[in-house]
């Protein structure tokens, strides 16, 4: 099954969020319904990075990277977007 790793940013918090998911489009509505603990501060959220993987296991490797280096850094260093 397909996974799908995301940035979302916040421009009312200038704050990036890192995710993982199968299903982008039903995350993202949820992010901006507010129906996530963690994001609902922040609404409403872009997406301005995806990545498609193979699997669970290695969205979540990603995701640690993305993490540990920094969602602006990440993206910045590597120049992606939507």
């Amino acid at each position: 099954m397909d996974y799908t790793v995301y940035i979302l940013y916040s421009q009312k918090r200038s704050r990036y969020y890192v995710g993982q998911t199968d299903n982008i489009e039903s995350r993202l509505i949820r992010h901006n319904k507010g129906l996530v603990a963690s994001t609902k501060a922040g609404t409403p959220w872009n997406l301005v990075f995806t990545q498609n993987v193979k699997n669970r296991s290695e969205a979540l490797i990603l995701d640690k990277k993305i993490k540990k280096r920094g969602a602006k850094r990440y993206i910045e260093d590597n120049q992606f977007g939507v």
